[in-house]
């Protein structure tokens, strides 16, 4: 990346490295955690995601009515770069469980309605299967990433990740299904940040959002 010395330097509370000049994306959510996590993986192209409520930007309530997470990442990304004139990232993500024929897929931030708090989505989900054998607890967890440029690029990434459901909740990190998500017998809420990048749908597909990135490094 060429950059200007008329270019403004930023410093943005969530960047973990300071870096002269970053380059500031705007994300369309207001997850503190995930917003950490976005900024661990894109940090090195001297990207700095920062929430449109940081920047004074009101992006409304948007209609999450896609079929799958791609659609609805688009969704989210498309309504958020028709507010702002910043580069945007949006993410749709979600827990499918296989006894449940994928449920709650695309809804899980709404499983239990718009209020539903995470530790009763978790007791929900957990009484639905409170029969079902360890052998038929398997799940996977997708996530779709859509970014769109400030020049109207739009570059779309997914990936997933294969684990099960535990009995119970343990770990204090993560957010969301992470207490009850097992990959080999440790919850995503018990995995360390480093651990969690390498294996989970987000990092996995954060890290291509990055490969794909650094081919339009000239564009932002």
């Amino acid at each position: 990346m060429i950059y200007s010395p008329l270019m403004p330097k930023v410093s943005v509370k969530h960047c973990f490295q300071r870096i002269d000049y970053m380059t500031e994306f705007v994300i369309a959510t207001n997850n503190e955690k995930k917003l950490i996590e976005i900024n661990r993986i894109l940090k090195p192209l001297s990207i700095c995601a920062v929430t449109a409520k940081e920047k004074g930007i009101n992006l409304g309530d948007v209609e999450e009515n896609g079929l799958t997470f791609a659609q609805n990442a688009y969704i989210k990304a498309s309504s958020a770069a028709s507010k702002c004139d910043y580069a945007v990232i949006a993410d749709d993500s979600g827990l499918c469980v296989d006894a449940l024929d994928g449920r709650p897929g695309i809804y899980s931030a709404r499983y239990g309605g718009d209020n539903c708090s995470s530790d009763k989505q978790i007791q929900m989900l957990l009484d639905e299967l409170k029969n079902v054998e360890e052998e038929k607890r398997g799940a996977h967890f997708t996530c779709s990433i859509c970014c769109i440029l400030k020049n109207g690029r739009v570059i779309k990434v997914e990936d997933y990740c294969y684990g099960s459901i535990a009995y119970e909740p343990f770990g204090n990190g993560g957010f969301g299904y992470d207490p009850i998500f097992l990959v080999n017998g440790k919850s995503f809420a018990s995995l360390s940040d480093e651990e969690k990048d390498a294996q989970s749908h987000r990092g996995k597909a954060l890290r291509k959002l990055k490969d794909e990135l650094s081919k339009y490094t000239e564009e932002f």
